[in-house]
């Protein structure tokens, strides 16, 4: 049975999530387009994006997270924007757990996905 997805766009995903949620979210920067990731509800990446851009752009988001955990307090409270639609913003402690749930979440997909190809299970 096919998953619906590719782990390419998985990757564009989970750059998206961090993106969403670090730099939309928590430092309440404007974006143009915060669901660059899908397209008709869907993951998508354009047939012109090349893995290594879409690794390299997952590695700058990294980053990027990276640079504002080490410079911020886990207790922080984000800047209100558009990404919290009025409410208040989280914590960083609150998105960086969001963001680990995510990961894990995707990751066990991907695992699943890679042992219903034939792939190797367990450790």
């Amino acid at each position: 049975m096919p998953s619906g997805w590719t782990p390419l766009e998985l990757v564009k995903h989970l750059t998206f999530v961090e993106f969403r949620w670090i730099e939309w979210g928590f430092e309440g920067e404007l974006v143009a387009d915060p669901w660059g990731d899908q397209r008709a509800g869907r993951w998508f990446v354009d047939p012109g994006e090349s893995t290594a851009a879409l690794f390299a752009a997952c590695r700058t988001q990294g980053a990027h997270t990276s640079r504002v955990v080490g410079s911020r307090d886990l207790a922080e409270t984000g800047r209100p924007g558009p990404r919290w639609a009025g409410q208040s913003p989280a914590t960083l402690e609150r998105i960086l757990f969001h963001l680990l749930q995510e990961y894990a979440r995707h990751l066990g997909q991907l695992d699943i996905v890679v042992e219903l190809a034939g792939g190797p299970t367990g450790e």
